[in-house]
């Protein structure tokens, strides 16, 4: 008999077993996958990394930087900045206190007037000089209406914000509430957006591998929770002092029958494999056009050279939700596209994998996040975690962990989803 089974061996289910452990409970983590790291996990194709879905790592995460070791996850990070597909070419928009000199170049091209850059910059300004707990307790609207009453011209939303906050929350509509807007648009100014070398997965991997020996089993598939153990698929039961769900939103309440199912945002990334890279630079490329599918690309070998075997190049394509199409006809729609941006190169592109992920993020609408965390005890015994929980990021996920660990040890209060 365990003191604490944690179902689930995700962010959240992994830093809420390491704060039990850590303060001397026997924990053990069951997760129905071959490996640690929910929704965060990389497969290797052909000597490539491909990541499960293009995710990054801001690096000015409160609780990434307590409880991860950067150096050794060999972080390489992105340009400050991105190109943006506008009027048939590419517009660099660049952070002006990083790459001042490539902002300045740049004030007059692209998406947007000189008000609307000089706009971002007082912005940038202003939620550098707020804490993170007061951005996420500020008032909210959508982020669309947060745009509009910063007074953006809708030439700048619909060229840069929207393929910008759409990549980041899934969201093109911009329905997700302005606090996550602002509390990211902070952090990306504060830290760097990376990869770790060897892929995404090596956050969770890092975190599982501080934790006790046997205190992770996989294939292990839970069917049923209560305040006293698991029974798990085939009818093993496994006892337990309490039980911490830290499964993604739809499973935590299947399992619970206490949490309320979140609505779901949904996503769909391409990989191919080139010769060269397309970009030459560690940059991101959003559509400005609106023409779609893609709404965002990089190449993450630009980014970490190891994404790719030796004298190649890997490229990951977003496109935001799930089209109505198979492989074939998704890849003849991509490549039309991608045509357009790079030319004839993009026929010598080999694709080499498709996730479809209908749960990417729970959707956080401004209704979701009236409370910037909700409660992680159910009843006595029986706990839950997640994303779902907190921020729809992976700072939120694992602060919810560690909040969850908190209140199972008698300490509601728990670290601020901020700090």
């Amino acid at each position: 008999m365990s003191d604490v089974i944690v179902v689930g061996a995700g962010l959240a289910g992994l830093c809420c077993a390491r704060e039990l452990a850590d303060h001397g409970l026997d924990v053990l983590v069951l997760e129905r996958g071959d490996a640690p790291g929910g929704r965060l996990r990389t497969d290797e194709v052909n000597g490539f990394l491909l990541d499960r879905g293009f995710q990054v790592l801001l690096t000015a995460y409160p609780e990434a930087r307590r409880a991860l070791d950067y150096e050794r996850l060999g972080l390489r990070p992105f340009y400050a900045g991105a190109l943006v597909r506008h009027h048939g070419g590419f517009a660099r928009v660049a952070d002006p206190l990083r790459h001042p000199l490539g902002a300045a170049r740049n004030l007059r091209a692209g998406p947007g007037s000189l008000v609307d850059k000089l706009r971002v910059a007082r912005l940038r300004r202003r939620l550098s000089r707020a804490s993170l707990n007061e951005v996420l307790e500020a008032p909210q609207v959508s982020m669309a209406e947060a745009l509009r009453l910063e007074g953006f011209s809708r030439e700048i939303v619909d060229g840069f914000f929207r393929p910008y906050l759409g990549g980041i929350f899934l969201d093109p509509a911009l329905e997700t509430s302005s606090r996550l807007f602002a509390y990211v648009f902070k952090l990306f100014a504060q830290g760097e957006a990376a990869l770790p070398a060897a892929g995404m997965q090596a956050i969770p991997r890092q975190l599982a591998e501080s934790l006790p020996k046997g205190a992770v089993r996989l294939a292990a598939t839970v069917e049923a929770v209560d305040r006293g153990g698991v029974t798990l698929a085939g009818g093993e039961r496994l006892e337990a002092g309490a039980v911490v769900v830290a499964t993604d939103g739809p499973e935590a309440a299947r399992l619970t029958g206490a949490v309320e199912t979140p609505a779901a945002r949904a996503t769909t990334c391409m990989y191919f494999s080139a010769e060269r890279s397309p970009l030459g630079e560690p940059i991101l490329v959003l559509d400005g056009e609106g023409r779609g599918p893609v709404n965002d690309l990089c190449v993450p070998s630009d980014v970490a050279p190891s994404y790719a075997p030796p004298g190649a190049a890997l490229i990951s394509a977003t496109i935001l939700g799930i089209p109505p199409l198979d492989d074939d006809g998704l890849e003849a729609v991509v490549l039309e596209q991608l045509r357009r941006w790079f030319g004839a190169q993009v026929d010598g592109w080999r694709r080499l994998a498709v996730y479809r992920i209908p749960f990417a993020l729970p959707a956080q609408p401004p209704a979701v996040l009236a409370l910037p965390q909700r409660p992680v005890r159910l009843r006595d015994g029986l706990f839950v975690c997640g994303d779902h929980r907190d921020t729809a990021s992976i700072q939120g996920a694992m602060v919810s962990g560690r909040r969850a660990a908190a209140a199972l040890r008698g300490s509601d209060s728990g670290p601020s989803c901020a700090l």
